[in-house]
């Protein structure tokens, strides 16, 4: 292997060009998932080894690029835009090491979600908790401290034991609670700003099945009945369809008992999908068939169903269409009030006949508190809300008022935006929210003064950066702004 320093530029260029995506390629381009943000790097690299990843980085320094470390792109805010060097983490994808007895496992950052409940599932393991989706990478998840949900189950990144990271200068690092804890700390939700996550040190736990019932109440009882409703499974999500004014509860425990697959067939068949998605696609021009349509949706999802299978495969759902979706967490304590106070509002949307038409189901799901510096729940027990507009077809629809009154409501009530979705929170104010947000800068300071990993995001919501190259929609794809 050669050594950094010895090579020259010429040389460095020929040694990462079969890892450089061609110009001609259809990759050549990024857009996430929901096809709401895209960028054109300046090259887009597929690292198969670590050693290629200290290349790339070398690049960049002798260059003063910046780099950004991106997995599938399932963020649907700009996170993993840039105007640099964009690296792919896709192809770092293997179970390194596998401790049973210890409850851990070490897994390259690019490794899936969907590969990584596989690979644990062949040696009888799997992950703790796990959110809605799998098809993202480990890596992408601890940076962002995405969750899932159960009161007492912090986020996914409160699971890591340690990360293995290559830093702005070209060194390679471990660091856990107890090695160099300032920078674990900062990394576990560090939006890919503190160093390139190599490995995860990840605690799981034997392979079990939940058991899940699904049922639905209306909208006033689901409230009034929170805490218990919260506490009386260990997983507890909750579906609000309304205009239907009813919650689908979805509630699931560890069990013993044997698989019993089942499913709304009519949610999950062609009138499920295919029917909805046109009855959403009619609604961009006859606004009042929202309204109709979520009534629909809710009755398709109205019986009582038991379902037993392995866990993540309950904890897994199907998000159907893209979309534009934003995301606040706020103290568990102000639940209630915050629940009715968005009742309120869109119960006013509804009744008028030129009011906002949102659509459904608004997800509320639930994490315990934890000591992460940037993570939502900080300090706090944590209820989540998330709230969608569905594109169907691929069709815009409007969003951007009604997302604009929702997150006012949120953070009236004490609210943190998700990182990984779209929000306008600047330093100033991310400083109120996060006592040790000026720690987290420190960090950053010390392990990357020139800013390698700051992309414009990062400089936007973190460093205050303002300028048309650090505009909020500076990646954002064309869309209605009602």
């Amino acid at each position: 292997m050669i050594q950094l320093s010895t090579i020259d530029l010429a040389q460095l260029y020929d040694l990462l060009q079969p890892i450089t995506v061609s110009n001609t390629s259809s990759n050549v381009k990024f857009a996430n998932w929901s096809q709401t943000f895209t960028c054109s790097p300046l090259a887009i690299f597929e690292p198969e080894t670590e050693y290629h990843c200290e290349l790339i980085l070398e690049l960049a320094r002798r260059e003063g690029r910046v780099v950004r470390a991106v997995g599938v792109g399932h963020s649907p805010n700009d996170l993993a835009c840039t105007t640099g060097y964009m690296l792919r983490t896709t192809k770092l994808n293997r179970l390194l090491e596998i401790h049973a007895d210890k409850r851990y496992v070490i897994a390259q950052a690019g490794i899936t979600l969907d590969a990584l409940h596989a690979e644990l599932a062949n040696n009888g393991l799997a992950m703790i908790n796990v959110g809605s989706i799998s098809d993202q990478t480990l890596g992408g998840i601890v940076t962002t401290a995405t969750h899932g949900t159960g009161i007492n189950y912090g986020v996914i990144s409160t699971h890591v034991m340690g990360l293995s990271l290559l830093l702005a200068d070209g060194s390679r690092v471990f660091c856990s609670r107890h090695e160099r804890p300032d920078l674990f700390i900062a990394s576990i939700c560090g939006l890919g700003s503190t160093g390139l996550i190599l490995t995860v040190t990840l605690e799981v736990e034997p392979a079990f099945r939940l058991k899940e019932v699904q049922q639905s109440v209306k909208f006033h009882e689901c409230v009034r009945s929170l805490d218990s409703l919260v506490t009386a499974s260990e997983h507890v999500r909750f579906w609000w369809f309304p205009a239907a004014d009813t919650v689908r509860i979805f509630s699931a425990d560890r069990t013993a008992e044997p698989p019993k697959p089942a499913g709304s067939w009519l949610w999950d068949s062609f009138v499920g999908f295919h029917v909805v998605q046109f009855l959403l696609f009619v609604a961009r021009y006859i606004l009042s068939l929202n309204n109709v349509t979520c009534r629909f949706a809710s009755w398709l999802a109205s019986t009582k169903v038991t379902t037993i299978d392995d866990s993540f495969r309950i904890f897994n759902l199907d998000c159907r269409y893209h979309q534009h979706t934003t995301e606040w967490a706020i103290p568990y304590a102000n639940t209630k009030a915050c629940l009715r106070d968005l009742h309120d509002w869109i119960g006013q949307e509804l009744s008028d006949p030129e009011g906002l038409r949102p659509h459904w189901p608004i997800e509320v799901r639930f994490s315990d508190s934890d000591d992460i510096w940037l993570s939502p729940s900080n300090g706090r027990k944590t209820c989540w809300i998330g709230i969608v507009q569905f594109k169907p077809y691929g069709f815009d629809v409007p969003y951007k008022k009604l997302f604009e009154r929702f997150e006012a409501i949120l953070y009236r009530h004490g609210g943190r935006p998700h990182w990984a979705k779209p929000h306008h929170l600047r330093p100033e104010t991310l400083r109120r929210l996060y006592p040790q947000f000026d720690h987290f800068i420190r960090v950053l300071h010390a392990v990357d003064s020139r800013g390698m990993f700051r992309n414009e995001y990062v400089e936007r919501h973190i460093f205050g950066k303002t300028g048309p190259e650090y505009d909020d929609r500076v990646f954002k794809r064309r869309a209605l702004s009602q």
